[in-house]
């Protein structure tokens, strides 16, 4: 994921309006996204294209799924502020624009090599997935794609100038996985039902009052409310957060949430004395004791 050199700096970048209540180090060498971390346990992942209001293209996406894993292998971080670098050079915003018309082939997207992608799907699983808060700042337009990338959000805040809304039908394209079916789950079967068929956009207020998003705050203020927002999570127990929301995903996902659910159940009984007994006879060849666990009611 390597950039051009003189692109990278290593002092961290102003990614939205405001002053600035956490110290970000930079992290990693992208050239459509920008990763920092913090020592307090925060990351910031933000789509750095903002002449294209933030719309993804293929390298837009892996970059953002490596940052994701990134995120996801340290355990140090608990948190993931996900938003879009703003303003433009016109003045403009947005979180993100969803796919980038300008490379969309005939099969999808197209990368560096001719190849058409639909790997934002790889994303949102990603994002979906991670056992860490990701929280959604949201200035100006979260549309299409990156609507769906907002929706799959843990928690979201949204400036005053947010817009929301979906475009598929009008550029011959739709989400019919979480783009839909989770929607149908946030803000109810009717509303999504009319966020796609006549792909109206909505504003902040709008989509408070639909449940779509968590709280309105000012433009100059929305990095440093998702900092607040980020330091309370970070006060309360990594397993019981990380547990909570693969029981989250798991009503709504399926066999796939209840993997998920079952993995973090995993870890916490590989913790056990019972856990490890099982493996420790394995390896010293005897049977196992188990007579230490009782049957609980």
């Amino acid at each position: 994921m390597a950039m051009d050199s003189n692109r990278f700096d290593m002092r961290p970048r102003q990614v939205l309006p405001g002053k600035p209540t956490i110290e970000w180090e930079p992290w990693g060498e992208y050239q459509d996204v920008l990763l920092d971390r913090s020592s307090e346990g925060i990351a910031r992942v933000a789509i750095d294209r903002p002449a294209k209001r933030n719309a993804f293209r293929p390298r837009t996406v892996m970059e953002l799924c490596d940052a994701f894993t990134r995120i996801r292998d340290d355990q140090r971080l608990g948190v993931v502020l996900f938003t879009g670098v703003g303003p433009a050079d016109d003045g403009g915003y947005a979180f993100c624009a969803g796919g980038d018309q300008s490379v969309r082939g005939d099969g999808g997207y197209l990368d560096e090599e001719g190849l058409p992608r639909l790997n934002v799907l790889d994303l949102q699983r990603i994002i979906r997935s991670l056992p860490k808060v990701v929280i959604a700042l949201v200035a100006g337009y979260a549309i299409g794609g990156g609507q769906v990338l907002h929706l799959l959000c843990d928690l979201s805040l949204a400036a005053e100038n947010a817009v929301f809304g979906q475009t598929g039908p009008k550029v011959g394209s739709f989400d019919g996985g979480f783009g839909a079916g989770y929607l149908a789950r946030v803000v109810g079967q009717r509303k999504a039902r009319e966020i796609w068929f006549l792909c109206r956009q909505y504003g902040a207020e709008e989509a408070l009052k639909m449940g779509l998003i968590n709280e309105i705050v000012p433009l100059d203020a929305l990095e440093a409310e998702g900092v607040r927002w980020a330091r309370e999570v970070l006060q309360h127990s990594p397993t019981a957060i990380r547990c909570l929301k693969a029981a989250f995903n798991a009503e709504t996902d399926g066999l796939a949430g209840l993997q998920e659910l079952a993995g973090q159940a995993t870890h916490l009984f590989y913790r056990t004395d019972e856990a490890q007994e099982g493996r420790n006879a394995f390896l010293q060849k005897r049977p196992p004791d188990f007579s230490g666990s009782g049957w609980l009611p």
